[in-house]
């Protein structure tokens, strides 16, 4: 059984890999830049772009299972969705995860009229969204966020790739929506508050203005539509992002992990070395 995972060298991407390989699968990995990959040698790294879903032909071949995200480049929603999930149902795959972007678009649509055994994965907010705090934090101890006071319930990207890897790899969860979150609901004065306490080191958090956020995001290569909506989204967030679920541990037997245990993994972007 080969997997296909796509973003594999991505925030979550790498996740999935890693947590497919402990369960002795035989892993697929598609990248725009194959020699940038950086992966583990018994992962099988192949070319491809999900906005172009002709160089997904010949990375189909003989998989049974894919892992989808659903957006490409600077973070805008796939167009091409309905003609990945042709290519897949027309190569043989039977059971997809899908990774959702903040908001069921073509894509999730053309997976749920499909025959594939889908699963989707909603995370509100990954923890690996801090490290765009990282050389502020760095080099001026300092915060600057739009949304000091907005509850969230962010969740570790390893378990979302534990998650994915059983959904891939187990019966029982076809046609499954699973609402992931860790097991706090945190401001980012409380996230600051954590780093604060994990690195040692005296933070403080101020509040920017919206036009100050926008220009964070842009360095970060967000496009203007995908701004737009972040900021009106943490501005006004649904209950369902700060709302707790048990998925995780019901999913994989494990407690989902805290934003403590995710700093202290990352330490190396908020301390100078």
């Amino acid at each position: 059984m080969t997997i296909l995972v796509t973003g594999a060298t991505g925030t979550v991407g790498r996740h999935v890999v890693d947590q497919l390989i402990r369960k002795g699968q035989k892993v697929r990995a598609l990248t725009r830049n194959p020699l940038q990959a950086n992966l583990p040698a018994d992962v099988e790294v192949v070319m491809g772009d999900l906005s172009d879903p002709s160089t997904l032909v010949s990375a189909l071949v003989g998989v049974s299972g894919m892992h989808l995200i659903t957006t490409g480049a600077e973070y805008t929603p796939l167009e091409t969705g309905p003609e990945i999930v042709e290519l897949a149902v027309k190569a043989g795959v039977r059971r997809v995860t899908v990774l959702w972007n903040g908001e069921k678009g073509p894509f999730e649509r053309a997976v749920e009229a499909s025959n594939l055994e889908w699963t989707q994965l909603q995370a509100f907010e990954f923890m690996a969204n801090a490290r765009k705090w990282a050389d502020s934090i760095r080099f001026e101890r300092v915060v600057r966020d739009l949304f000091g006071g907005a509850r969230i319930a962010p969740v570790h990207e390893a378990d979302i790739g534990r998650v994915a890897a059983v959904a891939l790899t187990e019966d029982g969860h076809a046609g499954k929506v699973y609402t992931l979150t860790g097991p706090e609901s945190l401001s980012i004065q409380d996230k600051v508050r954590i780093i604060r306490e994990v690195i040692g080191l005296d933070i403080r958090f101020v509040e920017s203005s919206e036009e100050e956020e926008r220009e964070q995001m842009r360095r970060m290569g967000v496009q203007e539509d995908a701004i737009d909506y972040v900021i009106r989204w943490h501005l006004n967030p649904p209950k369902s992002a700060y709302t707790l679920t048990q998925t995780v541990e019901e999913i994989t037997g494990r407690p989902a992990q805290t934003f403590t245990q995710w700093v202290s993994e990352h330490v190396q972007y908020f301390k100078k070395t």
